[in-house]
């Protein structure tokens, strides 16, 4: 593979302007079909093969009208009194005629001031008014479709509340105008703005630091718009495009820093320029093909769940990576060749030389030769570190809220004046092929009646599809059931297992019952991923580790990193456990528990990237053991190489990461955290500290394969030994394909 990729990086750089040309023309036809076509991204959330995902295809198949209203923007506006909402009617009043003024209303009559619902229609009281009066309830509904509502529209309505909240009235809103996302790209560009700096630092270079940029927009950039484009075909939900964005800038920025960073290595061994591009990508190259190669496994696994927005962003995810490897690949020779000879130009003369030479001593050696000379208290002290931050995870509680930070305190208000579960009805639809559904959903009403838990008794009925009349001749109910619980509370789950008990009754008299909604939904998440995370562990892990063999021909390098990996993911579990559902150090105001979907993706991601660091860092050392250096001198020199890369690259990760928790909307956020938290836990103490340690004291036992197995693996040549002297006029005699062995001067 090294000699391939060789030539590549070599007739990248020689054809330069053919190749950017190339990527140049991929992403104006890609825009073009997006102009063109116009897809969106869906908002809607499915869960096939459920209980509850069979009760949203019932709905949307048999009450269209039902599906057709949640589609159409809904906002609940919240106001409060704690000496009672009587005594503001006036600003109340005034309050309405303001949402008047809201576009495509659907029903401006509808939009009422509640102690006039109240007064005129007594029976609605308790659903308009709460808390005894102190607490009122405003729906507002729009004809507008929640995927076109607007920045512009959301900003009136908070105008409007912020206008009439204070003299003793407080009001709030929640629901469709509250969850517009705003326009994206202020965490990209603190993200990109931060890894030039870093960069600048890394190479002492301006040009060289913005080449690497280059290859992360493109790259983002053509993956986002091929995402959008499939939208067209299939249905790819918004909340995907979140995790692929942080994804594909960090990986592609990272790639093209390991590529640009050899290159400049190989430019002071001597040789034309095209070598010593076709040199980096056959040596750094190829780690970076295995490292994405892990990378896009883990992700792309996550189909295993069987959950389509996982599924969508592990695909996602996917694309972006190969996409980054195929632009370290082909796009940072062909850009290095068209600066040429002003690459590394102009320096920063007051940042230390970014490549030192073989003998220099630099930071990262000095800290090598402390973990190589006493290994094992680095072992013990980065194991400690990571234990201690996982312990918060004994607390991990799982849900699904998309809502964002402003909506907080409506939904408090919510709670108090309608019951903690107004925010999670459940929604149970029976449905027969034998006739009227009529005695079954009586029966089935009267049952639920009597479950605890159950607000809204003396409400409950069932809404039938029946025509004319809902309720003549209809062959499926729903019925809308209100816990008293909160959603996620284990009261809530019990009311649900109890309606479902109930299907065999139902069974009897020729319908089914299934039981569907957010809590029911979460529900069964929480059981299929349960379900999916052995196979998925065992499918990532063992085809990473497989992979990890053939990269380092060793059972124990591989062993150890995937070991480290239980470490770092259950520390990150911990801190992300500890700082949004737990409150500490209040970097969130308010604070909810673990999205459902987050572990087993995390879990995705994390061992990616931790292979990611693994391979770049590790196969240095190897690359000096199998060239002649001693098992503990060739990690010196791997520090020497790559610890200033590493570290670069997982800075770099880390701040694009935690850039997104700027955005507004609780799945970035909790994501950008706790990619964040995973790189820095598994990069700087598992992958810097505690891996190299141990291999230290595993000495040359580290770097050797059984006998039958050395025969098994194929040699993928990843140190680039049938590269490594190529184009060096004073080794040019030297057979290139034939590596120095072991005990060679180096």
């Amino acid at each position: 593979m090294a000699s391939l990729l060789f030539r590549v990086g070599r007739f990248c750089y020689r054809r330069k302007w053919w190749v950017i040309a190339a990527w140049l023309a991929a992403l104006l036809t890609v825009a073009g079909l997006v102009g063109a076509l116009q897809p969106k991204f869906a908002n809607d959330f499915d869960l096939p093969g459920t209980d509850s995902g069979t009760a949203t295809s019932q709905v949307q198949k048999y009450f269209p009208q039902v599906m057709d209203e949640q589609k159409q923007a809904s906002t609940s506006v919240l106001v409060a009194a704690d000496d009672g909402l009587a005594g503001h009617t006036a600003q109340i009043d005034a309050l309405v005629a303001d949402l008047h003024k809201l576009p495509d209303l659907t029903a401006p009559n509808k939009v009422v001031n509640p102690l006039v619902v109240a007064k005129v229609q007594p029976q609605l009281a308790t659903s308009v008014l709460g808390d005894h009066g102190k607490v009122g309830l405003i729906q507002v509904h729009q004809n507008i479709d929640v995927t076109k509502l607007t920045v512009d529209q959301m900003n009136q309505l908070k105008s409007i509340v912020a206008a009439h909240d204070g003299n003793g009235l407080q009001v709030a809103a929640t629901g469709s105008l509250m969850q517009v996302h705003e326009a994206g790209g202020q965490a990209e560009m603190i993200g990109f703005a931060i890894a030039f700096v870093v960069m600048i630092v890394a190479f002492g270079a301006l040009v060289a630091a913005f080449i690497p940029l280059v290859t992360g927009l493109v790259g983002v950039g053509l993956t986002m718009m091929l995402l959008n484009l499939g939208a067209e075909v299939m249905s790819i939900n918004q909340m995907a495009t979140g995790i692929v964005t942080m994804l594909g800038i960090a990986v592609s920025i990272d790639y093209a820093l390991f590529i640009v960073s050899r290159y400049r290595s190989e430019l002071q061994r001597g040789g034309d320029r095209a070598d010593a591009a076709g040199r980096a990508v056959g040596t750094a190259g190829t780690a970076v093909v295995f490292a994405g190669l892990t990378v896009i496994i883990a992700v792309v696994a996550l189909m295993v769940v069987g959950i389509p927005l996982i599924t969508q962003m592990g695909s996602g995810a996917g694309i972006a990576v190969a996409v980054a490897v195929l632009a370290a690949l082909t796009l940072i020779p062909a850009l290095l060749g068209a600066f040429g000879r002003f690459a590394f130009a102009p320096r920063i003369p007051w940042i230390r030389h970014a490549e030192p030479s073989e003998t220099a001593e630099t930071n990262g050696v000095r800290f090598g030769r402390l973990v190589t000379r006493r290994p094992l208290p680095f072992i013990v002290a980065g194991l400690a570190v990571l234990i201690v931050a996982a312990i918060p995870m004994t607390k991990l509680e799982l849900g699904l809220s998309m809502s964002s930070d402003d909506e907080a305190p409506a939904q408090a208000l919510l709670q108090r004046g309608f019951g903690e579960g107004i925010n999670g009805p459940l929604l149970a639809v029976l449905h027969t092929d034998e006739g009227n559904i009529a005695p079954a959903a009586e029966e089935a009403v009267a049952h639920i009646k009597k479950l605890p838990d159950v607000a809204n008794v003396a409400t409950l009925t069932w809404m039938g599809n029946g025509t004319p009349r809902p309720d003549v001749g209809a062959d499926t109910a729903l019925i809308s059931v209100i816990p008293e619980s909160a959603p996620s509370s284990p009261a809530t789950h019990d009311l649900m297992e109890q309606i479902r008990d109930f299907a065999p009754t139902v069974a009897q008299q020729g319908a089914e019952l299934h039981v569907g909604g957010q809590t029911a939904i979460m529900s069964d998440l929480s059981a299929k991923l349960d379900k999916a995370l052995i196979p998925y562990l065992v499918v990532v892990v063992g085809l990473a580790f497989l992979i990890m063999i053939g990269v380092f021909r060793s059972i124990w390098v591989p062993l150890v990193g995937t070991l480290g990996f239980i470490f770092s993911v259950l520390a990150t579990f911990g801190a992300t456990v500890a700082i949004f559902q737990e409150g500490w150090l209040g970097l969130i105001t308010h604070t909810q528990p673990i999205l459902s979907f987050l572990p087993i993706f995390l879990i995705g991601v994390v061992f990616g990237l931790a292979m990611d660091y693994q391979v770049f860092l590790v196969t240095r050392m190897r690359e000096e053991y199998i060239h002649g250096m001693s098992a503990k001198d060739a990690i010196i020199a791997g520090y020497r190489h790559g610890a200033r890369v590493v570290t670069s690259a997982a800075i770099i990760m880390i701040s694009v990461f935690a850039a997104f928790m700027l955005a507004p909307d609780t799945t970035s956020k909790m994501l950008g955290f706790a990619l964040a938290g995973a790189v820095f836990f598994d990069a700087f103490i598992i992958r810097m500290m505690v891996v190299p340690a141990v291999i230290s004291m595993l000495g040359d036992r580290a770097w050797r394969l059984p006998k039958w197995l050395d025969k098994l693996v194929l040699n993928f040549d990843i140190e680039g030994g049938a590269v490594r002297n190529r184009g060096i006029p004073e080794v040019a005699t030297q057979d290139p394909g034939s590596p120095e062995p072991v005990g060679a001067p180096s």
